[in-house]
């Protein structure tokens, strides 16, 4: 391939499994190469210790983390698999990110003169095969501690409740930062860390987002900033003044050494995702022939990056439900289920993700007999049934969105009712492929639906729905129908594509050129047929048939039998105390 005399963007995804890169052409709004490292798979990255799960062995339950060394090498390869594709590198114009949200690392004093090695013309021109001259050599000593703890991370629990409670309950924590304490967010990960490993907190010298460091690893700056909708997940940001926080710093950092003061200065500042932090340095010009004058934005975590091709809410039906609903920016989840974000261009959105998504629909289907991509079976089973006719209810893994444990799957319409605990295999008996697939497919777009109303304006503006299940009509059909709004299906996009067209926004305002960020995402992620609600599909869900009504009532009566914390059925009351 060859593409000569170009403006090219680039956005790359680091993501849990893979490094991920798509290229756009600028200038004819339209991407012109794509591609994707998985770390297991590719062998420049597996030699790092990963398991299947792509993490390291834990030390302890609920620890998850990744090699940052890894993070490196995919890079080099990425650059170099780029260059035998024969992508243009000189005509890259800018280079944006997209890190998993929360995984950080943790800088050590060397890291500034490590990297600006890589600035620095001792390594122009680069001698001919030395394998030394690679990111993971050169910067191999700049991390005070080793590895990069992830999003999985799921050990701490003393610590989220320590901070929830120290800033006074979760309604304040909420209403300060955007989100409650989920495990999972940078703070806490970050304060367990510190308790845990104190030499290694003390040595530290900056800690950056995965989505940061691969910025810093460009420009040769180990003190590039973060960007504030990546910021979001950390539990540290004021949400809405989008600054450090000080009572969530002093509640995060409390009896560590130095307290917020010294935390606080290993942060390095809040800037928008589509700034401009620096250019490439002389490595990647010199190693790999970009362009000197390439610039680097800022950056941002992966769901900010896949929101930004679509300014409306979106609907993504993959193996999770992501549900993105785009806000005024004061809007928040009281309940505290979803989490308040910016987009990769700084626009204000609620993020929900439900864990059991397509992945339960897939598995009727499979238990009916029909093979993985056998879906026509089952939409006509969809097209025999009326919308709003059965709940059937099933989560084989513990519930994000809303909270709750696991459980068998449960009919409404079994004549025992109340056994809750029988499993799939015992109710075969009491119903059939049309009622159980549609029944399933109802209540979990029901739950998607009632637990986002709360952040939720009422609109006539089309939903943005994506994912395998656009490809099915009567899906589509009832996701009009319990929303009351035209759905338009979108190509799946992906946090790298976002990453790039953030990218050209970035770059075009860099240089004080005109961009429309709309048109330009409508031209590289496709659209489909609008869909309309079906007026009576929507009195079903929402009207005389009181669907939507009867499935909360419903489905809060399993969560209630299968708590997954004691926080997980958490209210708002009391002035926040839960």
């Amino acid at each position: 391939m060859n593409y000569k005399n170009q403006r090219l963007a680039l956005g790359l995804d680091s993501s849990t499994q893979s490094l991920s890169a798509i290229v756009i052409d600028i200038d004819k709004a339209e991407k012109c190469f794509e591609h994707s490292i998985d770390y297991r798979a590719d062998t420049r990255t597996n030699g790092f210790g990963i398991g299947e799960d792509y993490i390291l062995p834990p030390r302890v339950e609920g620890e998850a983390e990744q090699p940052p060394l890894m993070f490196l090498a995919s890079l080099d390869a990425m650059f170099t698999d780029m260059c035998e594709a024969g992508v243009a590198m000189e005509d890259i114009v800018v280079i944006n990110t997209s890190g998993q949200q929360h995984g950080h690392v943790y800088l050590s004093d060397a890291a500034a003169q490590l990297l600006g090695r890589l600035d620095a013309d001792v390594y122009s021109p680069f001698p001919s095969g030395d394998d030394k001259q690679n990111l993971q050599s050169i910067l191999a000593g700049c991390f005070a501690y080793p590895t990069a703890p992830i999003w999985m991370s799921a050990n701490t629990a003393e610590q989220t409740h320590h901070v929830r409670q120290s800033v006074g309950g979760s309604a304040r924590m909420i209403e300060r930062s955007g989100s409650d304490a989920p495990l999972r967010f940078t703070g806490a990960v970050m304060r367990r860390v510190a308790e845990q490993f104190p030499t290694a907190y003390e040595e530290t010298k900056v800690i950056q987002l995965i989505s940061s460091f691969i910025p810093a690893v460009l420009t040769a700056n180990a003190n590039v900033p973060i960007d504030y909708g990546n910021a979001c997940g950390m539990s540290l940001m004021n949400y809405r003044r989008k600054e450090w926080d000080d009572v969530l710093g002093n509640a995060t950092a409390e009896g560590l050494p130095g307290g917020w003061s010294a935390l606080l200065n290993k942060l390095p500042p809040l800037e928008p995702p589509d700034s401009i932090v620096g250019t490439v340095a002389v490595y990647y010009h010199q190693k790999y022939g970009i362009s000197a004058s390439c610039v680097v934005a800022a950056g941002s975590g992966d769901n900010p990056q896949a929101k930004v091709p679509v300014a409306g809410d979106l609907l993504s039906l993959g193996t999770s439900f992501v549900n993105m609903v785009s806000t005024d920016g004061n809007t928040l989840d009281p309940e505290g289920f979803a989490n308040a974000m910016y987009d990769g261009i700084g626009r204000p959105f609620m993020f929900g993700c439900r864990t059991n998504g397509a992945m339960v629909w897939d598995a009727v289907r499979n238990h009916y007999g029909l093979a993985k991509e056998a879906y026509e079976p089952a939409e006509a089973a969809l097209q025999d049934v009326s919308p709003g006719q059965f709940m059937t209810f099933w989560q084989p893994k513990t519930e994000s969105f809303p909270a709750s444990g696991a459980f068998d799957l449960i009919r409404t319409t079994d004549s025992q009712t109340s056994n809750f605990g029988r499993s799939l295999q015992a109710k075969t008996c009491y119903s059939n492929l049309a009622e159980d697939y549609t029944g399933v497919i109802e209540t979990s777009l029901a739950a998607v639906y009632v637990y986002s109303e709360v952040f939720t304006k009422p609109s006539q503006a089309p939903l943005y729905v994506t994912g395998g299940a656009t490809e099915s009509p009567q899906i589509m059909r009832r996701v009009a129908g319990i929303w009351n709004r035209p759905v338009l299906s979108v190509e799946k996009g992906g946090a790298a594509l976002g990453a790039a067209v953030a990218g050209v926004k970035a770059y075009c305002g860099h240089i004080a050129e005109p961009f429309d960020v709309e048109a330009f995402s409508a031209a590289v992620l496709k659209r489909g047929e609008l869909v309309q609600p079906n007026p009576a599909d929507v009195t079903a869900y929402q009207g005389d048939g009181k669907y939507l009504q009867r499935f909360r009532e419903k489905y809060e009566q399993i969560m209630a039998a299968h708590p997954v914390f004691r926080h997980s059925l958490r209210r708002i009351e009391n002035g926040g105390q839960v």
